[in-house]
């Protein structure tokens, strides 16, 4: 668990800017608060004292806005920026190195027992108030757009943008591992609904100009 929460540590002041040192990061950053606390209830849950893990699930929530369930798997070097209204269901699975961004939010969508919460991969980026909802995964290096509605599987290696999600694949790009800066840019993501009424616009321009030179032709022939 010391390995963990050393790796937390080094996550916040490796993606923060504002992140001036370790002691900062321990005393001043609730998403940071958040794991530790969540660590040790996820400890108590799986030796069985589920009530004392909700009980410390509550008060990680009351005192950092941060609700994660204490029954959810979360690996190394989680980063949750600002945080709050950060939700983290009881199913959900997340992997290492992932970037969450406030409120967002890793919910099912009803009432199914079993798997019922998303599992993240390794390298994603989850920007602000994006909600990524069901027992599907959102595979490796993916970046999932502030306020995107993520309701079905996404592969590695891609962004989700819009309501609901819409996959848009990086295309030329070389994919960051592991090792590399993660790319936490939420603001210059493609836009798919914009890109089609660009296409639209320019389809419409055509027509009109081949409506004028026959519109031309015809006067010619008139005359």
């Amino acid at each position: 668990m010391f390995d963990r929460i050393r790796k937390d540590i080094q996550a916040v002041l490796e993606r923060d800017p504002a992140a001036r040192n370790a002691l900062e990061v321990i005393l001043c950053y609730p998403g940071f608060h958040a794991i530790l606390l969540h660590r040790i209830a996820h400890w108590f849950y799986g030796k069985g004292f589920k009530l004392i893990a909700r009980l410390i699930s509550q008060f990680n929530r009351f005192i950092t806005g941060i609700e994660i369930h204490p029954a959810a798997k979360i690996g190394e070097g989680l980063f949750i920026d600002h945080g709050m209204g950060v939700v983290i269901g009881e199913t959900a699975e997340i992997g290492n190195n992932v970037t969450i961004y406030q409120g967002a939010t890793l919910g099912g969508t009803g009432k199914e027992t079993g798997k019922r919460h998303p599992t993240i991969g390794n390298n994603v980026v989850i920007s602000a108030g994006a909600k990524v909802l069901g027992p599907f995964k959102v595979g490796d290096n993916s970046k999932i757009g502030a306020n995107a509605v993520v309701l079905s599987e996404v592969p590695p290696n891609c962004t989700v943008v819009g309501v609901p999600g819409r996959i848009v694949k990086k295309d030329n790009k070389r994919v960051a591992s592991a090792r590399d800066e993660i790319d936490l840019d939420q603001v210059r993501l493609p836009d798919p609904v914009a890109e089609q009424i660009k296409e639209i616009l320019n389809r419409i321009s055509a027509l009109e100009k081949k409506i004028e030179e026959l519109e031309g032709r015809w006067k010619n022939e008139v005359v």
